[in-house]
């Protein structure tokens, strides 16, 4: 008895693949009229000095006691503050954390740092803000004895800060 062709005729082995394609698939590409792409902001990077930080909760008299933080920081710095120093700096930190505050959030932060004998006061406050930060408010912080003084506003809310000579 003599194998019919059927019969001879084995299979391959092992079983062919499907070629691979010939472009790799490519993600969607972005509308032209979509939103601008824009850069993260930096975070607030406080280094190479002696730093101290604060969880403030929205409440009528988280100012004052922002303004009592700082003092009590930079005296445990062993930072000599007379009385009108000491009315700058719980002034300008109070106007930070209250305009802060005014954004609506449930709370802000409050850092400081020194260097060369400058106080740096940043408050950030973690809610988004359509409107940016009136000049009335950077003229007030100036106005105070801050020799520095700034605003930034991003989606993740809004950074005050002033720089103090002490």
């Amino acid at each position: 008895m003599t194998p019919t062709p059927d019969q001879t005729h084995r299979p391959d082995y092992p079983p062919k693949t499907p070629p691979p394609p010939k472009r790799p698939v490519e993600s969607p590409r972005p509308e032209a009229d979509s939103a601008i792409a824009t850069r993260p902001r930096p975070r607030a990077v406080i280094s190479n000095r002696r730093a101290a930080n604060w969880t403030l909760e929205n409440a009528p008299w988280s100012p004052a006691k922002a303004g009592r933080h700082i003092l009590g920081q930079l005296e445990a710095w062993h930072y000599q503050t007379p009385a009108s120093l000491a009315d700058r700096l719980t002034g300008i930190t109070e106007l930070l954390a209250r305009s802060a505050l005014a954004d609506g959030g449930r709370r802000v932060s409050l850092h400081l740092a020194d260097q060369d004998q400058q106080a740096l006061v940043m408050v950030l406050s973690h809610t988004p803000r359509r409107d940016v930060t009136s000049d009335a408010l950077l003229h007030d912080i100036a106005d105070l004895g801050a020799s520095s003084c700034g605003a930034d506003t991003a989606s993740d809310g809004r950074r005050l800060w002033a720089v103090i000579d002490l």
